[in-house]
Parts: C-alpha cells; sequence; structure tokens
C-alpha cells in the first residue's frame, strides 16, 4: 500500500524527500476533492494532511473516514505549527455514529 501526503509545499516537499508521494494542496476544498479522489484507489494506505489545509473540511473528513475506512487519513500539524491534542475517543465516536 502506498503513502499520499496532501498540504502546503514545505509540508510535500518534506516527505518527498523520504520518498512519499506528495500531492500539494492550496486550500481545503482542494485537499477535499483529492481525497475524495484516493479514498478510490485501491493502492493508498494512508492518506496524511496537514492540520493547517484540513482544519475547515474536518467534518467531512470525518464523515470520508465513515464510510472508507482504507485509507486511514492521518492530520499532521504543518510545519512551523504547534502539535494541538486530539481527543481520538471523540473522533472514534464520531465515525461509529455515521
Amino acid at each position: 500500500m502506498k503513502i499520499v501526503a496532501l498540504g502546503s509545499r514545505a509540508f510535500v516537499s518534506g516527505f518527498m524527500l523520504s520518498g512519499v508521494n506528495g500531492i500539494q494542496v492550496s486550500s481545503s476544498p482542494e485537499a477535499l476533492q483529492q481525497i475524495q479522489s484516493l479514498v478510490n484507489d485501491k493502492e493508498i494506505g494512508l492518506v496524511l494532511i496537514s492540520n493547517d489545509i484540513s482544519s475547515d473540511i474536518s467534518d467531512q473528513i470525518t464523515d470520508i473516514r465513515s464510510e472508507h475506512p482504507i485509507p486511514l487519513i492521518y492530520e499532521i500539524p504543518a510545519p512551523g505549527t504547534k502539535a494541538e491534542s486530539v481527543d481520538y475517543r471523540e473522533l472514534i465516536k464520531k465515525v461509529l455514529k455515521m
């Protein structure tokens, strides 16, 4: 299975240096469109998205997670931002309610 990184140029470039495929996006709607196309690709197992892009579309990402358990969509702090705590219990509850 493949890994794909979605985010700004700096975010994607960092992952591409380690051999991970990346797609540069400049807005949340563009990222959502890319995620919707990636969930239909059976070779993709993990999508890493920068949290600065995903913050505006977190509800839509939760909906996608509930419909498509694979690929796993994981939000990562963007370069230069602080890591925020994530309430994984609440996230799982949201996914399971769908």
